[in-house]
């Protein structure tokens, strides 16, 4: 193993660089019934009494107020699906990386037998963030946290004003950082110069 400024890196045979599968990723997130979401988000202003009862409004400035904070929480919605799927992309991604690595016997030694998804998988995230991949904003952990908090992305219904506002970026954060602390020391990291791949935007 090499060891550089700090960081473990796997010692691979040889000198060629291994091309790894696409990433396949959508990069607007795939929500159905935007006007169903917007109501929905309407609801939660409405039962969570996001507007301050002190402020005196007029009926119209008061609707135009709950609509504002409606369509503000469908933003933050958006962006927390939009996340969601990187993460299920990647995800996607690192099995198909593990067939790769699989098929080559120069590889196939890398990676341990554990039941997936084992936190050792985080180098694959890693390798993500070293090859410099464009995310477009998307934060790459950040993403497979969600993913590994969330089978399946939650209904705007599901979630409070505080989540979409304040938790669901620490939530991401946190999982991410606990799933990966529980690989066995030493975590090494792999090579980004030994491998290539390219990132495909399935969106149409």
């Amino acid at each position: 193993m090499d060891i550089i400024g700090g960081r473990t890196y796997l010692e691979i045979p040889g000198d060629r660089q291994h091309e790894l599968p696409p990433l396949l990723v959508h990069s607007s997130p795939q929500i159905q019934r935007l006007d169903k979401i917007v109501e929905m988000a309407e609801s939660i202003v409405e039962s969570e009494d996001m507007l301050p009862a002190q402020l005196a409004y007029d009926a119209i400035t008061t609707q135009q107020r709950k609509l504002d904070l409606a369509l503000h929480l469908v933003e933050q919605y958006k962006r927390l699906i939009l996340h969601w799927q990187w993460g299920d992309d990647i995800l996607e991604w690192i099995r198909q990386c593990e067939i790769t690595f699989e098929s080559r016997p120069e590889l196939r030694h890398l990676l341990r037998s554990d039941v997936w998804p084992h936190a050792g998988r985080s180098s694959f995230v890693r390798l993500l963030e070293d090859k410099s991949v464009p995310t477009e904003g998307v934060q790459v952990e950040k993403a497979v946290g969600l993913r590994l908090t969330f089978r399946q992305p939650p209904p705007i219904s599901f979630l409070s004003n505080q989540f979409l506002f304040y938790l669901k970026d620490t939530v991401g954060d946190s999982a991410y950082q606990t799933w990966a602390s529980k690989h066995p020391e030493p975590v090494s990291s792999l090579p980004p110069e030994r491998f290539t791949l390219q990132v495909v935007n399935m969106t149409m």
